[in-house]
């Protein structure tokens, strides 16, 4: 698959442990929301250190950019982007699969998960049909909610927007793990669209939730 070097713009904290990278676009480079590349740093010792990431871009914007939580504690590409800046160097593949928006639906995030929702979510925007989709939220603590501004001004746009926390008690949320309860209490309509997308055993988990609660198997979208 061909590579691009593409030079950071700038690199900017947008939660305790979440980095927004916004780098310069390849000519001709063209994707659709939802779709993400391999992407590894240009130093010699992490170019073959390669993960995938989702833009959080649209295809329209001068500029690529990925919103990225670094885990520090694994010493792996992720804590090296912790001291990344302007200037340094990302290599990344061309656009390939991901999750791909299928009509209005249910879109169901855990942490970082949320990151394939960004731009489909942000293209609804543009597109004035955030109206009649749904996002459930999961964090452990308020701090972990990532661009919380921007989803709220999504709600006032008509998306429904319901945040959820595990390890924190906060009036303001749900307190509680996205379970068949939750569901059931907050989805009246299984036969819609479902994305999900976060940790492996949280997608396995939700998928197995929903199709019991009757969601039709081909309209569960996951990250592929």
């Amino acid at each position: 698959m061909k590579t691009n070097i593409t030079r950071i713009i700038s690199a900017d904290f947008v939660t305790h442990d979440v980095k927004r990278f916004v780098v310069e676009k390849p000519k001709d480079y063209k994707f659709i929301p939802g779709q993400a590349v391999d992407l590894s740093i240009n130093l010699e010792d992490y170019k073959e250190k390669k993960r995938p990431f989702t833009f959080t871009s649209l295809n329209e914007h001068v500029n690529l950019e990925f919103t990225i939580k670094t885990y520090k504690e694994r010493n792996g590409l992720t804590a090296k982007m912790i001291d990344l800046k302007e200037g340094d160097e990302f290599i990344i593949s061309e656009p390939f699969g991901a999750i791909a928006y299928k009509g209005k639906g249910v879109f169901i995030a855990g942490g970082a998960g949320v990151t394939p929702f960004i731009a489909i979510l942000r293209q609804l925007k543009n597109n004035n049909k955030l109206n009649g989709n749904t996002l459930i939220f999961s964090n452990k603590t308020e701090k972990d909610i990532i661009l919380k501004k921007e989803f709220d001004e999504f709600s006032k746009l008509g998306l429904n927007v319901i945040y959820t926390l595990t390890r924190e008690k906060n009036v303001k949320y749900e307190n509680k793990r996205i379970d068949a309860n939750f569901l059931r209490d907050k989805i009246k309509n299984f036969n819609q669209h479902f994305y999900i997308c976060g940790p492996l055993r949280f997608v396995g988990e939700i998928q197995y939730i929903l199709q019991k609660l009757g969601a039709n198997s081909e309209k569960i979208v996951l990250e592929s």
